[in-house]
């Protein structure tokens, strides 16, 4: 039986904090959002989730309104992300961390071992380390707003200039 292509639509976008990839399906949903300086990795993640050679990327503008949604939120309308619509691959648990990474509200943060603590798994605190740091969908499905248990910034695919610069942005004192 042949596999399900993934035909994908990109857009890119200048932002205060770089030049942003925004990846969606042709029904609007978010697939993956990355830095350009990242888009190796962005290419190795959608490997692993649809296949090597099993999606493409077709350039569009603004698909589903998902990057104007992205500009209101780097000028200041914080909430413009909260409802975008992601649609992501994964294990189970994979989505379990990231459904829970978006309850935290903008302008907070939380430890990795309150994340473990929210999706019932109080002991898988690297596990769910880990899991943030597959997060496909960054920014939107917020893994920058976790933080160390120790209050410090820790681990960001972005880089933690960037995840200082989002959380600052949102409110949090760093």
């Amino acid at each position: 039986m042949p596999r399900e292509k993934f035909d994908f639509l990109i857009d890119r976008m200048p932002t205060p904090a770089g030049e942003m990839i925004v990846v969606a399906d042709a029904e609007g949903n978010l697939r993956v959002i990355d830095w350009t300086d990242h888009e190796d990795r962005m290419k190795l993640l959608l490997d692993r989730q649809y296949g090597r050679g099993n999606w493409s990327l077709t350039p569009a503008r603004d698909p589903g309104g998902l990057s104007s949604a992205m500009r209101r939120y780097f000028k200041g309308d914080r909430a413009a992300i909260d409802k975008l619509p992601v649609k992501t691959a994964g294990t189970p648990f994979q989505r379990s961390v990231w459904k829970a990474l978006r309850t935290i509200k903008c302008g907070t943060t939380i430890s990795y071992a309150e994340l473990a603590r929210r999706i019932g798994r109080p002991r898988a605190v690297r596990a769910v380390g880990l899991a943030n740091g597959q997060n496909p969908v960054g920014v939107v499905v917020p893994c920058h707003r976790v933080i160390g248990s120790n209050g410090s910034l820790t681990g960001y695919g972005g880089g933690l200039p960037r995840k200082k610069w989002l959380l600052e942005h949102e409110g949090v004192k760093t």
